[in-house]
């Protein structure tokens, strides 16, 4: 017998849901274009495919991790994960280190010029963010970067209910 599937709100949505659906759909198709990426990796002098830049960002962000824990945040197979791992070892931005909870397995984690090149990646990119919101005053950057903050913690605790767990929340 198959599960069906989870219930979905009735009620239609508000004009201003609407609105900031369309405007995360905006964001996500500027921030994952090749030519923006590609613009990204020259600023940042590195060359790495948009998969590995993802992934390095989540290792930088709560390293060291094991792979099926990073396919699970990434929202990605493991076996991506694994080629992914692979390829930035032989490139030396990632090294496999023993799991201290379970020997027999491992954690990823960046390498020292890893680390340094997602600095740069990153460093590039808030140069571009900064041009980009140069006429927005403090008080505005500090509200978006507050009002961003508080939906993707909404968000991560709804997937989570959904899931049939407990909420995540940064501390």
């Amino acid at each position: 017998m198959s599960k069906s599937p989870p219930a979905v709100a009735t009620a239609a949505a508000s004009a201003d849901v609407i609105e900031i659906e369309r405007a995360l759909s905006r964001v996500a198709y500027l921030s994952s274009r090749v030519r923006q990426h590609d613009r990204l990796m020259v600023q940042a002098g590195v060359s790495l495919d948009r998969a590995a830049v993802a992934l390095m960002r989540q290792i930088a962000d709560t390293e060291p991790l094991r792979p099926g824990e990073l396919a699970t945040r990434l929202a990605v197979e493991a076996s991506h994960v694994t080629r992914q791992v692979q390829q930035l070892e032989k490139s030396g931005y990632v090294i496999r280190v023993p799991d201290p909870e379970d020997g027999r397995a491992q954690r990823i984690q960046l390498t020292p010029v890893g680390r340094e090149v997602i600095d740069r990646i990153r460093e590039a990119s808030r140069r571009g963010m900064q041009a980009a919101l140069a006429d927005w005053s403090p008080q505005d950057l500090r509200q978006l970067a507050a009002l961003f903050h508080r939906m993707v913690d909404d968000f991560l605790g709804y997937a989570d209910a959904e899931a049939g767990g407990h909420p995540e929340r940064p501390a």
